[in-house]
């Protein structure tokens, strides 16, 4: 009953306001990015002489950024290995040559999570203002979404280099919202794990959770208005903070 409450406080908030601003988590969110992140992070493990990681186990890692993905796969297996390693200089050549591989084969096997696309174009046809918050790098989040043919519906992309915070700072998202000339009480972020769930909710924003993201945690666990499996039907959600 609370949550109910909770639920139409939120919508009748939205439609004092005007204009719905709505911002998307990258990785996991809205592209299902693993298998080429998984390519790029066990060619980075291999040519530096590291056990390759399962799929699962890089996914929970993804939405945290490259820098973090590499650090506790490599230092989580350099401790078993008692191997002695220069830190900060074996992190970053790794990180580097993660980036440099991932950049040419960011869209390979890629693909837009179900229903995301048809969403957008609805978005459009509804005068709902489109962004990008992501712990992906922007010159990278460009690129793939370029690739992918759908970087014209966003406003504004925002990633991990684009301010001096990023994800779960709610600075990362207030400031998108604001440039994009947005209300945050008419906004709504769509995220996969926690690192999006913190931002939004710090931020005073609405959160709708995609489960089974990459994340270690359940969606159980894990801060959300609304749980959804993947992007279809979920204009009705939306249609509910739309005037008309």
């Amino acid at each position: 009953m609370i949550l109910l409450s909770h639920k139409l406080f939120l919508i009748n908030t939205f439609n004092m306001t005007q204009k719905l601003t709505i911002i998307l988590d990258l990785d996991g969110t809205l592209v299902e990015t693993a298998p080429d992140l998984i390519n790029a992070h066990n060619h980075v493990m291999t040519k530096f002489g590291f056990e390759a990681k399962k799929s699962e186990d890089i996914k929970k890692l993804v939405g945290k950024g490259a820098s973090t993905l590499i650090t506790r796969s490599v230092w989580g297996q350099a401790q078993k290995n008692l191997r002695q390693i220069n830190d900060a200089t074996l992190k970053k050549e790794m990180v580097d040559e993660f980036l440099n591989y991932y950049k040419k084969n960011i869209c390979v096997e890629s693909k837009i999570v179900k229903g995301a696309e048809k969403f957008l174009n609805w978005c459009k046809k509804n005068n709902i203002s489109l962004g990008i918050c992501t712990n992906k790098q922007d010159y990278l989040s460009v690129d793939l979404l370029k690739k992918l043919k759908i970087n014209h519906h966003f406003e504004y992309i925002a990633g991990s280099n684009t301010f001096d915070y990023c994800k779960p700072d709610p600075r990362h998202l207030t400031n998108v919202i604001e440039i994009m000339q947005g209300n945050v009480k008419k906004s709504i972020m769509i995220g996969d794990s926690e690192t999006d769930a913190e931002t939004a909710k710090s931020a005073g924003v609405l959160f709708i959770l995609i489960e089974n993201g990459y994340t270690e945690k359940k969606s159980s666990e894990i801060h959300h208005d609304y749980l959804i499996k993947d992007f279809i039907g979920i204009e009705e959600i939306i249609s509910k903070y739309l005037n008309h």
